[in-house]
């Protein structure tokens, strides 16, 4: 895949996610303002039927004293009439006529205003309304004489009622303008808002917690919760005990202080499963971005290799083919010491190609957990000795030096010798290729609780931060810029992991580019 369509694929699959990440949260936004526009709409409705209702209540109790009053009275009102209505029917057929009266009359029962509240004052007149029918109906020739007044009827029909709209007006004019006086904690009740409040919330299906108060003109009074505290964002109020006005100085409050947990609670489960979807969304597209790179780079890495192991084999195939193409000369084929020459040299690059291909199959198999790794009780001191002398021909070669610093005092591991040697050696190897001039090399051993700690520290070229990430990949080699010099395949490294992981020890590198590395293993001890 070329660079451009893999940076395309990527950006796509960016955009891709980004948008549909966007929609997740716009949609719980939206839902979490729809669902508090609604309980907004409840919570108004609420409050204000229980403002209804209060009002209601008190004059239901002040109607019930104000009948008190009127029956125990005992004695007919003072009638006075206030209008008269008259229509007149006449029947030319049958010469019948018909008057229709209709009397408003004003009762006063002298009840003084006084006496349902000491504050209110005696101008307030509490007075009942009634309304007195009459029905009277002429027949024959008698009416048509002109005065009509001499005549009497031949039927009289007399009705007498209450004026319901009348007097529930005139009942709520001074109704309102005497229990205006009263205070509002005598016209309320604290536990009877509470407990109105709480039925209404109940039917209207809001079961959040809330408090309540009411104020009077911005100033609270003793009506109100506990924990009633005033916030614009999850208060609701409406005016309650208006007067005849129509205005009132008295607002009830309702807040809500969980209101925020409490409107999110109904979009939790959703919320939940688009977020789990979310993340498995995000987590796929990670991990098939890093699966991407690492196929990129383990096809970088592999060609490399195999540019690699194809230098490294045709140079032992052009020096075996060489030395066959010398043998044929009859010269050479008579002198037996050149032969034996030519033959150790086809051997010894036989063996250094056998040696390439046995890297790689040891660490396939390792990596397979099907390669038998035979443990037993091995000296790390040994083990360490014995890799300096395998490399101490190329130290002296580079004119470098190896300084052991075996401190350690308990020094049994449970391993494997040959493995474990070939650790060191590569480690020590590494550290000889990467160092620009002499290989100035310092082994240290310690004790560590339960461990022991070998460190292999050089003052070669050191790494990078991500090359210390992946020093110990597979067929991974840092580019070590103008040290052409460096040979190896990347194997080296990811074989020390592999061998270090099968004797439950740990492996890692502390390194700063151009002042060297240090690699520490660390290792259960026998006890």
């Amino acid at each position: 895949m070329s660079k451009f369509r893999f940076r395309l694929l990527v950006a796509i699959m960016s955009f891709s996610l980004i948008g549909i990440i966007i929609v997740q949260l716009y949609w719980i936004v939206s839902s979490y303002r729809n669902n508090d526009e609604q309980f907004k709409y409840h919570v108004q409705q609420v409050i204000g039927n229980v403002a209804n209702t209060i009002q209601q209540n008190e004059a239901t109790e002040f109607y019930k004293f104000y009948n008190q009053l009127k029956d125990s009275i005992g004695t007919a009102p003072k009638q006075s009439e206030l209008k008269q209505y008259l229509i007149v029917e006449r029947d030319p057929a049958t010469n019948e006529e018909i008057f229709y009266s209709n009397y408003l009359i004003a009762e006063d029962y002298n009840i003084k205003s006084s006496l349902f509240d000491k504050k209110a004052p005696d101008s307030v007149k509490v007075k009942n309304f009634i309304s007195k029918r009459k029905t009277e109906i002429y027949r024959g020739n008698g009416f048509e004489r002109n005065e009509i007044n001499q005549n009497y009827p031949d039927e009289v029909i007399e009705q007498t009622g209450g004026l319901d709209l009348l007097d529930k007006a005139q009942f709520e004019i001074y109704f309102k303008d005497i229990v205006a006086l009263r205070s509002v904690d005598e016209r309320v009740s604290k536990d009877n808002l509470h407990e109105l409040l709480q039925k209404e919330l109940k039917q209207y299906g809001v079961n959040a917690k809330f408090e309540f108060g009411i104020y009077n003109k911005g100033l609270a009074t003793k009506i109100k919760s506990d924990e009633f505290e005033y916030e614009e964002n999850s208060t609701y109020g409406v005016p309650i005990l208006k007067d005849n006005s129509g205005k009132s100085k008295y607002h009830l409050y309702v807040s809500f202080p969980e209101k925020s947990k409490y409107l999110f609670s109904s979009l939790i489960g959703i919320t939940f499963l688009s977020v789990l979807f979310t993340v498995v969304i995000i987590a796929a597209y990670l991990s098939a971005i890093d699966q991407l790179i690492r196929q990129k780079q383990i096809s970088e890495i592999k060609t490399d290799f195999i540019n690699n192991m194809t230098h490294e084999f045709k140079t032992p195939i052009a020096t075996i083919n060489l030395a066959l193409d010398a043998i044929k000369n009859p010269k050479v084929i008579s002198d037996p010491e050149k032969v034996d020459r030519y033959l150790k040299m086809i051997r010894d690059e036989n063996k250094r190609m056998h040696a390439q291909v046995e890297n790689v199959l040891r660490i396939s198999k390792l990596e397979k957990r099907d390669y038998d790794v035979e443990k037993d009780r091995m000296d790390v001191h040994e083990i360490i000795e014995n890799a300096v002398d395998h490399v101490a021909l190329i130290i002296q070669d580079r004119g470098g030096d190896i300084n052991l610093h075996l401190d350690a005092t308990r020094t049994d591991v449970l391993g494997n010798d040959f493995h474990f040697t070939s650790v060191i050696v590569n480690i020590l190897d590494n550290a000889i290729k990467y160092s620009k001039e002499r290989p100035i090399i310092d082994v240290y051993t310690e004790n560590y609780r339960d461990f022991i700690l070998i460190k292999v520290k050089d003052q070669g070229v050191g790494m990078s931060k991500n090359a210390q990430k992946r020093i110990f990949d597979r067929f991974y080699r840092e580019h070590t810029g103008d040290l052409h010099d460096v040979k190896g395949h990347g194997l080296g490294l990811a074989y020390v992991q592999q061998i270090v992981e099968v004797h439950n020890a740990q492996v890692y590198v502390e390194s700063e580019k151009g002042k060297g590395s240090t690699f520490i293993i660390k290792m259960p001890l026998i006890n």
